[in-house]
């Protein structure tokens, strides 16, 4: 098993579509094996840009078949999805 970091940018105008489909995408979420964090990515007016998750996984593809499955993704919310392997420096899990 391996961390990853899944770094997503949200389209620009899709606030509403991303409020519209949070409570599905956090069903999601909850229910993920390997999830270990995630939150928004917020602009300086306080409101979600994106989403940063950290989840450990199998490898790249099983990471990314996370992101691909996500409601925030399939909503078609965001703008790009980046998946990258990732590890711990500073502070735990």
């Amino acid at each position: 098993m391996a961390l990853f970091a899944i770094l997503c940018k949200d389209k620009p105008g899709a606030l509403d579509t991303r409020l519209a489909t949070r409570p599905t995408h956090l069903d999601y979420l909850n229910q993920s094996t390997g999830l270990k964090l995630a939150g928004a990515l917020l602009g300086d007016d306080g409101h979600p840009i994106g989403s940063l998750l950290i989840v450990e996984a199998e490898d790249l593809a099983a990471a990314q078949a996370q992101a691909d499955n996500d409601p925030f993704t399939t909503a078609g919310v965001f703008e790009s999805v980046e998946v990258r392997p990732w590890r711990v420096a500073i502070g735990a899990l």
